[in-house]
């Protein structure tokens, strides 16, 4: 009985205008990979907050409030997950390998923002390559990519 009124009371919760985020949507799957890759370092810093926004908007052609939306129901998922499994196995049996291989160059771009790589950050790419099926050769492919590409930050001064 508690557990009826659990799953009532949860499905209440969004509002009319929030989008109701299934768990095998690859966004949020993308977006919690995200959210994971700037943290994981212990230190978010605004320039990847700012990235994160940036990336997730312009890859998903989303507005202000909906970049909001799932970058929250993101963080939600990601702190919820017990593995990368539930994220990975989402964008593999949705994405085909260029989708794959574009979700790996986001997470580059991402931890990058900050000007350097952590350990921590470059295993977190690595499992995450291995579980979407990209190639070692090809994730240090979009590494080099990401790394020697000209920053758009220093524009910005």
């Amino acid at each position: 009985m508690f557990n009826a009124i659990q799953k009532v009371i949860r499905n209440l919760k969004p509002g009319a205008d929030e989008p109701a985020f299934d768990a095998g949507d690859p966004k949020v799957a993308t977006a919690a990979l995200a959210v994971h890759a700037i943290a994981v370092d212990g230190v978010i810093g605004d320039d990847e907050r700012a990235k994160l926004r940036a990336i997730l908007k312009d890859h998903f052609a989303l507005d202000e409030k909906q970049t909001s939306q799932l970058i929250e129901e993101a963080r939600r998922r990601d702190m919820e997950a017990i593995d990368l499994y539930a994220f990975t196995s989402v964008l593999k049996r949705t994405l085909d390998d260029e989708g794959r291989h574009d979700v790996v160059e986001m997470l580059w771009q991402l931890v990058y923002a900050d000007g350097a790589v952590h350990e921590f950050e470059d295993n977190f790419i690595w499992r995450v390559a291995e579980l979407l099926g990209v190639s070692s050769r090809d994730r240090i492919m979009l590494r080099r990519r990401v790394a020697h590409a000209p920053h758009h930050n220093d524009d910005e001064v």
